[in-house]
């Protein structure tokens, strides 16, 4: 192993990062840094990663977040996963599936070989079943929105006007499964890479009953790897390679140790001293290690902005006005955002689907570009907006609260936003507010935020996967917008009988109206500055869907 490049400026020695965060382990619980740390993450043999944040859920029916998709993509295993190139290949599913005419109807086999973690066969029947407790209105499954349209009968089980016995999804036998489609979906197979779309075996989550996904112990595995000390709430945890999967002997390590790392200080002093083999960079980090050979810019389909809460409690909110909310969405210096706290090659957004992300099916036009930058950064147009905006509330000033996540660059970002609004507006007041990952979700389950620092990444390349999260029963909208004229164009979009430049017409409208009302605040479009060691390799990074793939990462030598 060649010697890293240790930059002195930013270089502490190893005791002082010992010290400095010792002390952290006192005030958070965080248990890295160690002796028994330290000597496990210098095994030469093991994988050592760094996560900005805890995992917030394990059940895949309940998969809304990168983190925990992350984790699952490299636990568990659908009837497709995201290969080395990008491209779709065959996961439980034995061959490519037999397509009727119509391109409604799909067969799989499932493989033979495929089994749980424990040795128990990967079944039709375990598909099925997660799928209907996906669409079951008890189970409340947040990652329901991604089948509703896709599968016969989803929407009206989701609404309660049908039992979940009755989706389009049958076990024919143990190993073949029929799904029977709304319409035919060129990006069915991609969808199918994805958690929520993961079997679960019904008895075993019958038996751990409440416990089930709880932790590290109360899961069954289909995947490259099985989860390894993790207590559902914990700052580490392990990947150990499943001996049982199918494909095992692609599989190269043995152990992956992960730890929540969430500031940058930190994280670089750890991979300074070769306690850690891959992070992330923010701020002014990269500043100083724009130099360093091993320092990487990946592009993401990722969209950060702000979610205005139009209804608390019941009660609307000052941000149920528009002009208020258009307003603050204006105000944003997003040019600053991004050179300042970010640095990373992150770009301004002024619109919600990314750029070089979906393409106009008759023309190949970027959907960013053909639609305009809708939100861009007017700083006088948002001061008349927002002294109108109180006239209408009858008001002389505000005061609400920004919510984000506790990270470094989440602290940052706050920060920024914070100091940019109240300059603009000198009759308003912002508070900031920094919570753990799972607890942010919590608030925006239920809606208890003002304002709040959210993002999406896609989850396949089509304009629908973030227009779709503000629909009116959109698990992940929760602002208390609810438009029928939109709700109408989503659902337009995905009708059978439309043709694609028709959809297309349709999906850019709805993105017009989302933001001429603005119901959200894009900022930016998230790259990803990374270090990760030479001796590091197969790590495979996606634009869509998981963030990582480690079924063919290796340390070579």
């Amino acid at each position: 192993m060649r010697s890293v490049k240790k930059l002195k400026n930013v270089l502490v020695p190893l005791v002082a990062v010992l010290i400095f965060m010792g002390a952290c382990e006192k005030q958070s619980g965080n248990p890295y840094l160690t002796e028994e740390y330290t000597n496990r993450h210098n095994n030469e043999n093991v994988l050592n990663l760094t996560e900005s944040s805890e995992i917030p859920t394990m059940d895949t029916v309940m998969q809304r977040d990168i983190v925990s998709g992350n984790v699952m993509n490299n636990v568990f295993e659908g009837l497709y996963r995201q290969g080395k190139d990008g491209e779709i290949v065959l996961g439980m599913a034995a061959e490519e599936p037999v397509i009727t005419e119509d391109g409604l109807t799909y067969t799989f086999k499932i493989k033979e070989e495929a089994v749980w973690s424990n040795g128990e066969p990967v079944t039709a029947h375990d598909f099925v079943f997660a799928w209907r407790r996906l669409v079951d209105p008890e189970t409340k499954g947040v990652g329901s929105h991604l089948i509703q349209d896709i599968v016969k009968n989803a929407n009206a089980i989701i609404s309660g006007e049908l039992d979940s016995n009755e989706l389009g999804a049958t076990a024919l036998d143990d190993k073949t499964l029929q799904v029977e489609l709304t319409k035919p979906f060129t990006y069915f197979s991609n969808l199918l890479t994805l958690p929520v779309f993961f079997p679960q075996k019904e008895e075993f989550v019958m038996e751990m009953g409440y416990e089930y996904a709880r932790s590290s112990e109360t899961l069954l595995y289909n995947g490259p790897f099985v989860l390894k000390e993790w207590d559902g709430t914990g700052l580490s945890w392990v990947y150990e390679k499943n001996e049982q999967y199918w494909d095992r002997d692609s599989v190269n390590l043995n152990t992956i140790n992960v730890d929540v790392v969430k500031e940058t200080y930190t994280a670089l002093n750890l991979y300074n001293n070769d306690l850690v083999d891959h992070i992330m960079l923010t701020g002014e980090f990269i500043e100083l290690e724009k130099d360093h050979p091993e320092l990487e810019y990946i592009p993401t389909s990722s969209v950060y902005y702000l979610k205005f809460n139009q209804n608390k409690d019941g009660e609307p909110t000052p941000l149920a006005n528009e002009n208020i909310r258009k307003a603050l969405a204006k105000a944003i210096d997003k040019s600053g955002f991004v050179e300042k706290v970010l640095r990373n090659g992150s770009i301004e957004a002024d619109g919600l689907v990314p750029e070089r992300f979906a393409y106009d099916p008759e023309t190949g036009t970027d959907f960013r570009k053909q639609n305009g930058y809708l939100m861009p950064y007017n700083r006088q147009e948002a001061v008349e907006l927002f002294k109108k905006g109180l006239e209408e509330l009858g008001v002389d000033k505000l005061s609400l609260e920004i919510i984000g996540d506790d990270t470094q660059v989440g602290r940052d970002s706050l920060v920024y936003l914070q100091k940019n609004l109240m300059d603009v507006f000198p009759e308003l007041q912002i508070n900031i507010s920094n919570k753990p990952f799972y607890a942010r979700l919590t608030a925006d389950e239920e809606q208890n935020y003002d304002i709040q620092l959210a993002g999406w990444g896609a989850d396949y390349a089509d304009p629908i996967n973030f227009l779709g999260l503000f629909t009116t029963n959109n698990g992940n909208n929760n602002t208390g917008f609810s438009s029928e004229n939109y709700d109408a164009l989503i659902a337009d979009a995905e009708s059978v009988e439309i043709s694609p430049s028709q959809r297309w017409k349709l999906l850019l409208e709805a993105e017009k109206q989302l933001l001429n009302e603005g119901i959200i605040a894009p900022i930016y479009q998230e790259y990803k500055a990374v270090l990760q060691k030479d001796k590091v390799d197969g790590i495979i990074a996606h634009p869509v869907g998981a963030e990582y793939t480690y079924k063919w990462a290796d340390i070579v030598q």
